[in-house]
């Protein structure tokens, strides 16, 4: 221990307190000189020198008297000290009395005293002050310098060891070593603390300070072999009492009962062994919680996902597209989140497991980081499955509704056609026609035959279409279907009846004249016509689906094209309607009375003028739908163009990020402080990015709101940008975790920032591919640079401490652990097992009493809770296996 510098203030014999204990200030300096004090030191001190001069078979009878020739003096330091001083001078003369003393004085000197203004004369001639100095030095020096609890200084640390001693104990709070001890009850307390045989506590009072200080002095010197020091009037009619008496006092109590320190020491130490036991398993504990709530919600989560029942209608599809967009953004980024602190949690008890010379963690089944990483990556594969299929079900009931609306108006205008066309078949107007009129209806009847034929392509369509919805899945098929059967079986019944009626007209053909040949050719002209004219009508209300501009300008194409046969068409019109007029004016001509009816068709020059007037009508119609929806494939361009510009940016910003925290690791400088404070801004910026992320999610929202699933102008898609983004903010984190672990590394081990960085250099020189990780042949090189003399066997057992998962390569903090591993100061299960012994007075076995009595309450619990009963001979009932105990700790099998 260091040398320890005492001085003695001229004039005072009160020692100044700066190195072995803190001077109170809180006293009058006047009460230094109080005579009431001085003589409390008198007989404390005199008390104190007796009982060691007794040893030597001798004692003094008045402190100042005694000492003055130096021969009791060198005695008692030689008593006190086990050295032999120099021989003493046999004269008695006062030059050999102050020889003698001056050799006492040097003697105390060469222990590190420095006495100051103390000197051989005074003590020749009797100063009682500097007497009584001289003396309380030397008990400084050799009865309470050494006294240290918790490298705290020696006035404090005894102050320290008297408060625990007595602090369970009622009416006693020990603040100081002078009116603290006044009532008696402190030192009761004391030698109840150790010997409760001596005294009973519980019948003291403290309105009896006199019985109480008697009781204590009496029963001191009779069991403890303690001497009197102290007057009981003395310090009860003492406003306050002298400090260094009592400190003497209470010094010789410290060193009567130093066998019990130990005890205390190894409680400490077994307390600080269940401290970091006890954090340990909380850590556990609550890596288990998160890692159970994290694999329950992986569990809950999945089954929704794959849950593939397709709605009937788009309204239903949007809204579980919307419900997992909400997943998307809401629930799942808090347990990405919560994934990343498991992994961080996980390693960072394992390195305090580590440190703590503790075994690994193995959490429980199935709940281990690579089991909750595979949950996590099915979890994705479910996840990017389901929004295939919610996309794929969308477009499929888009193109349905659009089929099933083609399907009504086709339908309709079928159904309108027909109208009728039943009955007019089954008429049999023939028996009773003329011969004028019966070649009218044979010709009418090969009108409606060119119009039956004209219709035939619109059936198909309607079966095709048809047969394409069944096809897709469409929800209302049966309602298709039933309408489908009954316009094919109408249209084979229509067939039949047309065959029909043309075999009945054909065998009456020859009885009737010719017909008017112009009405023929009307009807022949007005048919097609009319029927071009309801497809320009079906096509012009066509609706139409289309996903990109050029398939809007492919529609705006056929559109002009149909426009350019407008005149070609509006030819045959004015042809078909100059037969009518040819008709009126023959009829005009040749006085023919008109019926107003052409008996071949039921198509009237109004009707074809109306239809015409109808189709013209629609053709700025077409052209203004078609202009709208070229505006909204050019708006979903723009959102297509806005997306990309910011994918383009955020993807490879993500991708440069992740290689530039890749060589963190590695190409990192400065202490850990300074690298952690780096990463920390480094992860802020990251996290200060998130708003392009939260834009970029906004306009893929807006995409897929208008039913864009497709980019040209990027290859990134939102789905690549989240799991990058989440890679990122996982891989920054756990970076920043590997420099944590470093610093707890640094710390436990007492690595100082040099060696750091010198292991840092080492390591980085011979991590030839700059990823953090070196093969073995490397690790081999970097050793043998550093000093090591390694032969397969050896090498062979480092790679076991270094790579005990068998990866192939080390890391750096399993570089840096077996760096400091061999030199490391740690706690053993045979010290813990130690420390047990000593509380348990060396037997094999631990009550629960003595438990309760060396440990605070909350460790002295956790050891009785864990601890199993002790199964060997003569141990009382209840008795605990302290042994077994101290091994499982550090999960070491039985002694």
């Amino acid at each position: 221990m260091t040398a320890i510098e005492t001085q003695v203030q001229y004039g005072s014999y009160m020692t100044s307190e700066q190195v072995y204990m803190t001077q109170e200030d809180d006293w009058d300096r006047d009460l230094l000189l109080d005579p009431a004090w001085e003589k409390q030191q008198r007989k404390t001190f005199t008390a104190w020198c007796n009982s060691h001069l007794r040893k030597a078979g001798t004692q003094i009878e008045n402190i100042e008297e005694d000492f003055r020739n130096g021969l009791k003096l060198m005695l008692l330091l030689e008593v006190i000290s086990g050295e032999r001083l120099p021989k003493p001078d046999k004269g008695k003369m006062r030059f050999h009395k102050i020889a003698n003393v001056n050799k006492a004085l040097d003697f105390i000197c060469s222990k590190g005293v420095k006495l100051v203004s103390i000197g051989a004369e005074e003590i020749v001639d009797g100063n009682v002050k500097m007497t009584l100095g001289m003396i309380w030095t030397i008990i400084l020096r050799f009865a309470i310098q050494d006294i240290s609890v918790e490298e705290t200084s020696a006035k404090e640390g005894l102050l320290l060891w008297c408060q625990r001693k007595t602090a369970p104990y009622r009416n006693v709070n020990v603040q100081n070593f002078h009116i603290s001890w006044k009532d008696g009850l402190a030192l009761c307390a004391l030698i109840h603390r150790h010997r409760p045989d001596l005294i009973d506590y519980s019948k003291l009072r403290k309105d009896d300070p006199m019985g109480n200080l008697n009781t204590a002095f009496e029963v001191a010197e009779k069991y403890l072999d303690i001497p009197k020091m102290l007057d009981a009037e003395d310090i009860v009619n003492t406003p306050k009492p002298d400090e260094k008496a009592i400190m003497t006092y209470v010094s010789c109590f410290y060193h009567a009962f130093a066998g019990a320190e130990q005890a205390e020491t190894a409680a400490n130490r077994i307390c600080k062994v269940l401290a970091v036991n006890q954090e340990n398993e909380k850590l556990m504990e609550e890596y288990e919680k998160l890692a159970s709530e994290l694999l329950e919600w992986i569990r809950r989560t999945i089954p929704w996902l794959e849950n593939r029942v397709a709605e009937q209608t788009m309204r239903a599809m949007q809204q579980k597209l919307e419900d997992f967009r909400d997943y998307r953004r809401v629930h799942k980024p808090p347990k990405v989140q919560e994934k990343c602190q498991l992994e961080i949690n996980f390693n960072t008890l394992q390195t305090k497991l580590r440190l703590s010379n503790r075994p690994a963690f193995m959490p429980s089944e199935g709940k281990m980081v690579s089991d909750i990483a595979n949950a996590w990556k099915g979890l994705e594969q479910v996840e990017k499955g389901y929004e295939e299929w919610l996309l794929t079900e969308i477009r499929r009931l888009e193109r349905l509704d659009h089929l099933a609306e083609k399907f009504k108006q086709k339908c309709s205008l079928h159904e309108s056609w027909t109208s009728g066309k039943v009955e007019l078949l089954s008429m049999k107007d023939y028996e009773s026609a003329s011969l004028m009129e019966i070649r009218a209806l044979m010709r009418k009847h090969e009108a409606f035959e060119s119009d039956l034929a004209a219709h035939q392509d619109r059936v198909e369509q309607i079966a095709a279409i048809a047969q394409e919805l069944n096809e897709l899945d469409y929800h209302d098929a049966v309602t298709i279907n039933a309408r489908c059967q009954g316009i094919c079986d109408q249209w084979d019944n229509l067939g039949t009846l047309t065959q029909k009626r043309r075999d009945s007209l054909e065998r009456v053909e020859k009885l009737w004249e010719t017909i008017d040949q112009l009405y023929l050719e009307f009807a022949k002209r007005a048919a097609p016509f009319n029927n071009w004219m309801d497809g320009a009508m079906e096509d012009l209300q066509d609706m139409f689906i289309v996903h990109s501009i050029e398939e809007i300008q492919s529609l705006i194409t056929a559109h002009d094209q149909f426009k350019a046969t407008l005149p070609e068409a509006d030819k045959e019109r004015v042809a078909t309607m100059g037969i009518q007029n040819e008709i009126v004016k023959i009829a005009q001509t040749y006085g023919i009375k008109l019926s107003g009816v052409n008996p071949y068709t039921n198509l009237s020059p109004q009707d074809i003028t109306d239809k015409w007037d109808a189709v013209k009508h629609l053709v700025p119609l077409r052209d203004q739908m078609l202009q709208e929806e070229v505006a909204r494939q050019q708006a979903n361009e723009r959102l297509r163009r806005q997306f990309a510009a910011q994918a383009n940016i955020i993807g490879p910003w993500i991708q440069t990020k992740m290689e530039e925290i890749s060589h963190v690791s590695v190409d990192i400088a400065g202490s850990l402080e300074e690298q952690m404070s780096n990463l920390k801004q480094y992860e802020q910026n990251i996290i200060n990015y998130k708003c392009n992320i939260d834009k970029l999610e906004g306009d893929h929202q807006l995409s897929q709101e208008s039913l864009i699933f497709d980019n040209k102008h990027t290859n990134y898609t939102m789905e690549h940008v989240r799991v990058g983004w989440e890679q990122l903010l996982t891989t920054i984190a756990r970076t920043i975790n590997e420099v944590e672990n470093q610093i707890l590394t640094r710390d436990a081990k007492g690595i100082s920032q040099e060696q750091l960085n010198e292991f840092r250099a080492s390591f980085n020189h011979f991590d030839r591919k700059r990823n953090g990780m070196m093969d073995p042949d490397d690790f081999r090189a970097c050793l043998i640079s550093m000093g090591y003399d390694l032969g397969e066997v050896e090498f062979a057992r480092i790679m076991t401490l270094v790579d005990s998962n068998n990866t192939g390569v080390v890391t750096f903090q399993a570089f840096i652990d077996f760096m400091t591993r061999e030199t490391a100061e740690t706690d053993t299960a045979d010290q813990v097992m130690a420390s047990f012994k000593i509380l348990a007075s060396d037997k094999t076995y631990i009550t629960v009493e003595e438990l309760r009595r060396e440990l605070p309450p909350e460790q002295a619990d956790y050891c009785i809770s864990r601890m199993t009963s002790y199964i060997g001979s003569g141990a009382p009932p209840g008795a605990l296996d302290y042994i077994s105990f101290s091994s499982a700790l550090y999960g070491e099998s039985d002694l």
